[in-house]
């Protein structure tokens, strides 16, 4: 059982950050949870943290002091269409790095960032499972400023002597994600009744629920073997990829949809990586 510990949480109210919440939670940690106004959780919250209404730009040092974890899943324009290349470098890796000096300054000694896949990019395309020592040639403008943001973490722990752990999360499903993204789609079809049409869906995908993600990111908090100076970057997943036709036909069953799936509707995307499954520890 970790001990329980203060917590500065960003992106509280994302995907992954409030289901994180939840089980932050639940592991008895104390939250201080920062959210831009007007902001609300995408998956109910079993216990209110102490929210911060703001964003990445302003002065929170008076909230990060006494914390153990700065816990950082606040990104901008994660999903297409992105936004331009100078706005995501600039939230993504500038505002990030400069809200977490300012927990340095308060005396905070251990950072837990949420990374993407989309870091590796076309060497996604050369490995049967990726490792994190892959190089980084992203493709596109959010994911190239999450790159960016894994080397200056990186440097910043390194030249600072903090314990700094990067986790690259890969093909993540679950209560709260995005309407417009695979596995709401799915469901919404299923439980409407209506039809399915979709690639023919030979990607390979390591599909992950958010709440077994949500976990490891709370398992992460122990920083188990994590040395001052020398940052730890982990691919998290779940270890079974499988192929997108497979796991569109697991949850139609599951949901006894009584619509038909329609393999090979849709077009590929333009450039599509057809296999993306993370080496694993």
């Amino acid at each position: 059982m970790i001990p329980s510990m203060k917590l500065f949480v960003t992106g509280g109210t994302g995907f992954v950050g409030s289901n994180f919440l939840n089980a932050a939670h639940n592991s008895n940690h104390e939250i201080i949870a920062l959210r831009r106004p007007g902001g609300f959780p995408r998956v109910t919250i079993v216990k209110e943290p102490n929210w911060v209404d703001g964003t990445l730009n302003g002065d929170y040092r008076k909230y990060l002091s006494g914390c153990d974890v700065f816990v950082h899943f606040a990104c901008h324009a994660p999903n297409p269409p992105y936004d331009s290349l100078p706005n995501c470098l600039y939230w993504n890796v500038q505002l990030s790095l400069a809200l977490a000096e300012q927990a340095r300054e308060v005396g905070v000694q251990k950072y837990l960032i949420a990374g993407s896949c989309a870091e590796y990019g076309r060497s996604l395309e050369r490995y049967e499972a990726v490792p994190v020592d892959a190089p980084l040639e992203p493709t596109f403008s959010y994911p190239t400023s999450k790159a960016a943001a894994s080397v200056a973490f990186m440097g910043f722990a390194a030249e600072h002597q903090l314990q700094l752990q990067i986790y690259r999360i890969f093909q993540v499903y679950g209560n709260g994600e995005p309407s417009n993204r695979l596995w709401p789609s799915l469901m919404k079809a299923a439980r409407s009744g209506a039809d399915f049409p979709m690639t023919l869906g030979e990607q390979v995908r390591d599909f992950m629920d958010v709440k077994d993600l949500a976990e490891g990111f709370v398992t992460g908090l122990e920083f188990k073997n994590v040395v001052a100076g020398r940052p730890i970057i982990r691919n998290i997943g779940s270890g079974h990829p499988q192929t997108v036709l497979n796991f569109v036909r697991y949850w139609w069953q599951y949901w006894h949809a009584p619509g038909q799936l329609k393999p090979g509707a849709l077009p590929y995307r333009s450039n599509e990586i057809m296999r993306i499954v993370p080496k694993l520890p």
